[in-house]
């Protein structure tokens, strides 16, 4: 019967085989069916891993933050004609990703998931925050408006306290400045605070202060990169 293998794909411009074991990139070159977050980017990794010159042979499906519930089980009318790797645009498939969507439609039907090994931005970043690996949470996105935004971060490092439990948190890159300016200004100053950025990349950034020590870098600035939070109260 048919599998959906699960295929992490690097966290920035890296080239595969820096971060994917050879397992997964002798597996790629065996699928001809792939259902995608976005068409051009996973050509573009696809080619570099292993798939040079053959990528007009693939099969393309389209799964993102538009696609209905509906549009997503439907896919699973694929595997009549084969395996199906589904790729993320970064990282691992179905983690803070709409592919979860199809993994849960395989599991409906009966069809076989296999998660292969790869880069977490989540994980890599708790690995290097010096936070409590034991008891944590992801939060995904906080609200967009600042006011939402501010709330709901006081909200979660109360919740910290109590559980002694680390808070993840991921923002769209143009926004992270705006996050963290709301995180020192509305966060107590004894809170724990990573920044965690371009993760496997060479300018990586790993760095955990209190609230109080990050206010005194007033030269700080996240810009526009791949970035993961945690606070710990």
């Amino acid at each position: 019967m048919s599998k959906l293998y699960l295929i992490p794909t690097p966290l920035g411009e890296n080239d595969p085989a820096e971060v994917l074991p050879s397992s997964v990139l002798s597996l790629i070159p065996t699928l001809k069916i792939f259902v995608v977050e976005e068409v051009r980017t996973a050509r573009r990794f696809l080619s570099k891993a292993g798939l040079k010159g053959h990528i007009d042979e693939l099969e393309f499906h389209t799964l993102n933050e538009h696609t209905g519930p509906d549009e997503a089980a439907a896919l699973a009318g694929l595997f009549s004609k084969g395996d199906v790797g589904l790729l993320s645009e970064a990282g691992l498939p179905a983690v803070a990703d709409p592919g979860a969507l199809l993994v849960a439609a395989c599991h409906r039907n009966g069809i076989e998931v296999v998660p292969l090994t790869g880069p977490s931005s989540l994980m890599l970043a708790l690995m290097g925050s010096g936070l409590n690996g034991q008891s944590f949470a992801f939060r995904g996105y906080l609200p967009a408006k600042t006011d939402e935004r501010r709330t709901a971060l006081k909200n979660v490092e109360k919740l910290s306290s109590t559980l002694h439990q680390s808070q993840i948190f991921i923002e769209t890159p143009y926004r992270n400045d705006a996050l963290f300016a709301d995180m020192l200004s509305g966060l107590s100053d004894g809170t724990r605070l990573c920044i965690a950025a371009d993760l496997t990349l060479p300018s990586q950034l790993i760095r955990t202060r209190t609230v109080a020590q990050w206010k005194k870098e007033t030269a700080f600035v996240i810009g526009k990169r791949p970035c993961v939070f945690i606070i710990l109260a």
